[in-house]
C-alpha cells in the first residue's frame, strides 16, 4: 500500500491531527508539513478504496460518507496550448443539481494534494469539487503535477482556468460555479473569475491572497527577496535551474528581480498579474468576493490587499487576522476535525464556507448582514503557559466596520529627538548616525514562521537591550497611560514615518519598526516596512516618508512605543553594505511618526 509519491502511506492518529491544529500547515518554507501530507495521502488512498488505511474515527467517517454519496476521479484536464493539468474531481451522484467549487492549488511542490480534507468537507456540505494544479507546479512524475511552465498568474493561467470551467460544466453540469483558493490559488481564483470569457463564476473565496503582485514583491524601492526566494524554492523543481519550471520571459524577470535590474519591467509583469489591476472587470461582473489576510503577512503584505478590497464595489468581505501567510485557515483546510487546541481556531474556514453556502447554495445565513470588514486585534487573546509554549484560552477580540475607512478615526504625531525620545513637540537641529549594512536583533522575524506562531498564541518577544546601538537607532515614548479602558493607545490603520536622511553612500535602505515595549523591557512588534532611497548625494540631507503596514493593536497602560530604524532586514534587499547613515531633523523638515488611532 503506497501513496501517489510511491512511499508507504502513514498511519494517521489523533496526534497527527493535533500537530496540524497546534502547529499549522507549514513544514520547511512553503512545503506542507509531514502531518498535512500524511493526512492527505491517507485520505486519498481511503477514498480510492485501498485497504489497510488507518484513520482516526472522525476522518474514517468523513471518507465513508463521501464514498457513499460521490465518486472520485483523477482527471487530466486540457489547459490552454495543449498543457495537461492534473485534477481531482469529487462528483455527487444523487442526481440533484449541485454547485461546483473549483480549487486551484496553492504554490507548493505537491499541487492539489495537501488539502484533501477540504475537498471532502465541501462534498459533505453538498458541493461537487474540482481541484487542479496550476500549470508547471509539482514534482516530476507525481499524479498531482501539471505540465507546462509556471505562469505566475498570467494570461495562460487565466486561459487554463476557463478550460477548467469548461471541463467542470461537462463533467458535473453544476447549478453554479465558485472558486476557493489559498495563497497562489487565491490570486488565480480572482483572476480567472475576472477574465472567464463567459462570465461563469458566481462567487470567490480568496484566502491569504495578494492584491497587487508588483507592490507585494517590490515597493518603496525595496525588493522582497526572501519571499521570491521561497517561491522559487518550492515549485517541485530544482531552484538552481529556473528553466526547469519557468519559461524564457519569466526566467528573465526572476533574474532581473534577483539582480535589481530592469525593475520597471518586473513591475509591469507583476502588475498584469494583480487582481487590483483587473478590479474593474470584477466589479462589472458583480462577483461576490471574500478576502482573508493577516497583519504580519510576509509573502503578500496587507497594504495592497486592503487597497484592492477598497476598490471592489461588489458584495465583499474582508477578514484580517493575527499571524502570517496561511496560518488562520491552514488547519481548517488540512484536517481540523475535533479537539480544538483553542477556541476560535475553526472560525476562519467556517466563515469562508458560509460565504460559499450563501452565494452557491442559497443558504439563508448571516452573510448578507455581515459588516464589510472584521479585524482581529493583535495579541488580545488570553493564554496559559504550557511546557511547549502558550495555549490560547480566550480568542483575540474582533472588531467590525462598515468599511475600511471607518477604522482610523483620529491620530497623533510623535516627534523624534536627538536624545532618542518620542515627544509631542517638534525637535529640530539634531542628528544621530549608525553603521549600515549589518542585520540586527531588531527584525520582522522569519518568513512564515514568526507570524505563524503568533496565530497560535506565541508572538516573538524582543529584548531592547539586545538591540545593537551602533547598527540602528531607536526612539521611545514615556510610559503611556490609558485613555479608555485598558488601552493607552488603540492603533488602527497604517502608521507613517518622515525622516531626514544623510548617507555616505548614494543609496540607503531604512527599515522602520514599531514596537510595543512592556515595563520589563521586552517588546512585541506591531508593524514595520522598508524604504530604499536611491540617487542620494553623499553627505547631503534628503527627506523621505513612507507608510508602515496597517495594524490593529492595543498598547496597554504602562507600556511604551518604540520606533527603531536600521538598514537591513533579511526579508528584503538592502542598498548599502557599508557606510554611515545619519538621521536628522532640520527646521521645517523635522523627523516624526504619524500614529493612526481608532
Amino acid at each position: 500500500m503506497t501513496s501517489i509519491s510511491g512511499e508507504p502511506i502513514p498511519s494517521i492518529t489523533e496526534a497527527t491531527l493535533t500537530d496540524i491544529a497546534t502547529n499549522g500547515v507549514w513544514g520547511d518554507g512553503l512545503t506542507p508539513s509531514a502531518s498535512v501530507l500524511g493526512v492527505s495521502e491517507a485520505l486519498l488512498a481511503a477514498l480510492r478504496g485501498e485497504s489497510g488505511v488507518q484513520l482516526p474515527p472522525a476522518l474514517a467517517e468523513l471518507v465513508a460518507e463521501v464514498r457513499e454519496k460521490a465518486t472520485t476521479e483523477l482527471p487530466g484536464i486540457d489547459g490552454a496550448d495543449d498543457v495537461r493539468l492534473s485534477g481531482l474531481a469529487v462528483k455527487l451522484r444523487d442526481g440533484g443539481p449541485h454547485p461546483v467549487v473549483i480549487v486551484p492549488a496553492g504554490w507548493n511542490p505537491y499541487g492539489w494534494l495537501p488539502f484533501l480534507y477540504l475537498y471532502l468537507t465541501l462534498a459533505r456540505k453538498g458541493y461537487h469539487v474540482l481541484a487542479y494544479t496550476p500549470r508547471g507546479l509539482g514534482k516530476k512524475g507525481w499524479l498531482s503535477t501539471s505540465q507546462g511552465f509556471i505562469d505566475v498568474g498570467g494570461d495562460k493561467d487565466w486561459a487554463d482556468g476557463a478550460r477548467v470551467i469548461d471541463f467542470a460544466e461537462r463533467y458535473f453540469e453544476p447549478s453554479r460555479i465558485g472558486f476557493l483558493g489559498e495563497s497562489y490559488g487565491s490570486g488565480i481564483s480572482q483572476l480567472v473569475a475576472a477574465h472567464d470569457p463567459q462570465d461563469r463564476v458566481d462567487a470567490v473565496v480568496a484566502l491569504s491572497t495578494w492584491g497587487n503582485l508588483a507592490t507585494s514583491l517590490y515597493d518603496n524601492g525595496t525588493r522582497h527577496t526572501a519571499a521570491v526566494k521561497a517561491l522559487i524554492g518550492f515549485t517541485g523543481g530544482d531552484p538552481e535551474v529556473l528553466e526547469e519550471k519557468f519559461d524564457e520571459e519569466t526566467v528573465r524577470i526572476l533574474k532581473d528581480f534577483e539582480n535589481g535590474e530592469n525593475l520597471d519591467k518586473v513591475v509591469a509583469w507583476g502588475t498584469k498579474r494583480s487582481p487590483q489591476t483587473h478590479v474593474g472587470r470584477t466589479n462589472e461582473r458583480g462577483i461576490p468576493t471574500f478576502i482573508s489576510n493577516t497583519w504580519h503577512e510576509t509573502l503578500f503584505p496587507v497594504g495592497p490587499v486592503v487597497e484592492t478590497f477598497e476598490e471592489l464595489t461588489v458584495p465583499k468581505h474582508l477578514n484580517l487576522w493575527i499571524g502570517d501567510h496561511g496560518a488562520p485557515e491552514g488547519p481548517g483546510l488540512a484536517g481540523l476535525v475535533s479537539g480544538l487546541p483553542f477556541p476560535g481556531l475553526e472560525v476562519p474556514i467556517q466563515e469562508a464556507y458560509a460565504w460559499l453556502d450563501h452565494y452557491l447554495l442559497d443558504r439563508d445565513n448571516e452573510v448578507p448582514t455581515w459588516p464589510q470588514v472584521v479585524n482581529q486585534s493583535m495579541f488580545t487573546y488570553e493564554t496559559t503557559r504550557t511546557v511547549i509554549g502558550n495555549k490560547i484560552t480566550v480568542p483575540a477580540h474582533r472588531e467590525s466596520y462598515a468599511s475600511w475607512s471607518e477604522i482610523t478615526t483620529g491620530g497623533e504625531t510623535w516627534h523624534l529627538t536627538g536624545e532618542g525620545a518620542l515627544t509631542d513637540k517638534p525637535a529640530a537641529g539634531w542628528s544621530r548616525d549608525f553603521t549600515a549594512g549589518s542585520a540586527t536583533e531588531a527584525n520582522a522575524g522569519e518568513l512564515l514562521a514568526t507570524g505563524g506562531k503568533e496565530w497560535f498564541g506565541n508572538p516573538k518577544r524582543y529584548d531592547l537591550e539586545q538591540f545593537e546601538p551602533s547598527r540602528l537607532l531607536s526612539w521611545s515614548t514615556d510610559e503611556l497611560t490609558a485613555q479608555s479602558g485598558d488601552a493607552a493607545r488603540r492603533i488602527r490603520g497604517a502608521a507613517e514615518v518622515r525622516l531626514t536622511v544623510r548617507s555616505t553612500e548614494e543609496a540607503a535602505t531604512l527599515v522602520a519598526y514599531l514596537f510595543d515595549v512592556a515595563p520589563d523591557g521586552t517588546a512585541r512588534i506591531i508593524t514595520h516596512e522598508p524604504y530604499t532611497a536611491t540617487g542620494l548625494t553623499p553627505d547631503a540631507d534628503t527627506t523621505v516618508g513612507w507608510k508602515l503596514q496597517a495594524a490593529s493593536y492595543d498598547v496597554r497602560s504602562g507600556h511604551r512605543l518604540a520606533l527603531v530604524v536600521n538598514s537591513r532586514d533579511d526579508l528584503y534587499s538592502y542598498a548599502a553594505k557599508k557606510g554611515t547613515v545619519t538621521i536628522g531633523s532640520p527646521s521645517g523638515s523635522e523627523s516624526r511618526l504619524e500614529l493612526p488611532l481608532g
